[in-house]
Order: C-alpha cells, then structure tokens, then sequence
C-alpha cells in the first residue's frame, strides 16, 4: 500500500499520481487532498476508485485500488476542529480493513481522531495517511509500522515524519518512504498481511 498527500491545487497532478502507480504498481493506492481532477485515474490507468470531499472544501481523502472493493469505500466522520470538518476513508478489501485519514493539526485532537476509529475499525485493520501527529500516536493495540524517515517538510525548513501506518492485527514485512517531489509530503509504501483469522461466527 502507498499513501500519499498529493498538496490539492499546487502539489501533484494527475500525471505524477499516474507515474507513481506505474513506476511502484501498488495494490492500493491512499491519497490525501484530492481533488475532483483526480477522479479521471481510473480513465488513464483502470482500476477501481472512490474520493470522499470534507464537508465543505473541494478536496479530501481518496483511493485507488488494483482489485475490486470488497464493498464501496464509505465516508466516516471523526471528531473535528473549529475550522476543519474531518471525515475518514474507510475501505474494505475483504481480508482487512483500511482507514484512510488526514487528521487535525491539534496534538489532542488528531489522537482522538484516531482513538475514534480504532474504536470501529474491526481487525485486523491499518489507519494510513497524513497524521499531522508529533510523537507517538499513543493508540491501544495499534503498532506504527510506518517508515522512521521524516516524510514532510514543515513550512520548507524543518523536516519531520507525520505521514504514518499504524496496524492491528497485520504483519508489516516492509516500509519505505518514496523519493516523489511534487508535492510537500513525499509518499510512505507499506507491505503488510493480516496476522489475525476472523471467527467463523
């Protein structure tokens, strides 16, 4: 899996969303700040696809996956800030379960965001995308399996690692994060497998 915060209006294009599928062909593909220029991917490369706007702006978290979705990627609410209203892409993929995030600025808000899903998430489970998160993400029964390199660079100057994988219930077999410059993040790519086998019941 790749998750990558595209920068909406002034980061990456279509094209470069497109180059990085061919150049690293994922099985699912996790974009923050999509924007509806983005929408066109499954015209240019096949594919399955779904994007989820935040109340009110014109960009928001999408996906792109290489099989069919167990079930439509839905929209879920999280907690939110004062300026922000914040929603998580859930994806079902059939052997586990992916939310696909781009969570608030505030320390104490963005570990709530997350706490919340962890709450409905069912396992085995990964939480992907750009945390906005300094520190550990202090989330029970949750590993971080992301890369350990920083992955943004804050105002050109400082750079530090907010784009994270966390898990439960998966084995992570490997991390990197991708050397793509179009936009202020650059991509993490993870490759993980569920460790869990779900109840017959």
């Amino acid at each position: 899996m790749i998750s990558w915060n595209l920068l909406h209006s002034v980061g990456a294009a279509l094209s470069d969303v497109v180059a990085l599928i061919e150049r690293e062909r994922p099985d699912l593909l996790l974009m923050q700040e999509a924007t509806a220029d983005i929408d066109l991917l499954p015209e240019r490369i096949g594919g399955y696809y779904a994007r989820a706007p935040l109340p009110g702006r014109i960009h928001g978290p999408a996906c792109w996956s290489r099989r069919p979705f167990a079930r439509a990627p839905r929209a879920c609410a999280i907690p939110s800030g004062a300026l922000v209203r914040r929603v998580a892409q859930v994806i079902a993929l059939g052997d586990f379960t992916v939310a696909n995030v781009h969570l608030s600025h505030g320390q104490i808000m963005n570990r709530r965001q997350l706490r919340r899903l962890a709450a409905i998430l069912p396992a085995p489970a990964a939480i992907l995308g750009d945390f906005n998160l300094v520190g550990p993400a202090l989330v029970p029964g949750f590993q971080d399996v992301g890369p350990r390199e920083p992955t943004h660079r804050m105002a050109d100057l400082l750079p530090i690692r907010i784009d994270r994988c966390l898990v439960r219930g998966m084995n992570c077999e490997g991390a990197a994060v991708l050397p793509v410059y179009a936009s202020d993040h650059q991509p993490i790519m993870v490759r993980v497998s569920p460790s869990l086998v779900r109840s017959a019941g």
